[in-house]
């Protein structure tokens, strides 16, 4: 990949920002999201999905070339047109915001390659934020460091590594992490399970390789709460 020479300005959000692609995305999901004070912004055409929504972005950041009617926003909101074609619109919109937590919907589904896509760049920026990725079933939170939270007894909780990383130990897992080492291509925690509801999992501490903790997207809000508390 090219070295950026972007010269977009960092838009900073205090709460939650809610970026919006072009992928499956759950309406009443992002209505939900906004009316919870979520500030909501627009990879290229993703925008079109928010208005869908009957909601309005703050901004709508790409290279503009699936957004429909670019002329329409002129004015109405900060458009951000980034033409450089070595990373997605999602990154794009990564590496120009800085939020607490950062929920992404419309990134996957539709598109594998998108999807992956946004993996990657989850993969690279999780040491510098908190990033959400939700489907139609699942969270997947990026996380570096330990993280603690509670499900349902006997839950379905996945780890899956982004990068090579070991575990010191887990609390509250079916199957424990203790002194594990789990590695994209080599081994993940999948469909692993929460035996009496609160679980905590605990990387090495001098691993800082980013994870990602699955589980239901119903846990969405609270597990958005745990993480902006988590700082």
């Amino acid at each position: 990949m090219q070295e950026r020479t972007t010269t977009t300005p960092l838009l900073t959000f205090e709460g939650l920002l809610v970026i919006v692609g072009g992928g499956t995305v759950d309406f009443q999901l992002m209505r939900d999201l906004a009316a919870a004070g979520a500030h909501l912004v627009g990879a290229d055409g993703g925008a079109d999905q928010i208005v869908t929504a009957g909601l309005f972005p703050e901004a709508i950041i790409g290279d503009l070339d699936s957004l429909a009617n670019v002329e329409e926003w002129l004015g109405r909101t900060r458009l951000l047109r980034i033409d450089e074609q070595d990373t997605t619109d999602f990154e794009k919109v990564l590496y120009s915001t800085y939020a607490p937590v950062t929920i992404a919907l419309g990134m996957t589904g539709r598109r594998f390659d998108h999807t992956l896509a946004a993996l990657d760049a989850v993969t690279r920026y999780a040491r510098d934020r908190v990033i959400i990725l939700v489907d139609e079933e699942d969270l997947a939170m990026a996380l570096t460091g330990a993280f603690t939270f509670e499900v349902n007894e006997r839950e379905r909780v996945s780890v899956h590594p982004l990068a090579p990383i070991k575990f010191r130990r887990s609390i509250g897992l079916k199957y424990p992490l203790d002194g594990l080492r789990l590695a994209p291509g080599e081994r993940t925690g999948t469909s692993n399970e929460a035996t009496d509801g609160v679980f905590r999992i605990d990387p090495e501490p001098r691993a800082k390789a980013p994870w990602l903790l699955i589980v239901d997207r119903r846990y969405l809000f609270a597990i958005a709460a745990a993480a902006t508390a988590r700082g």
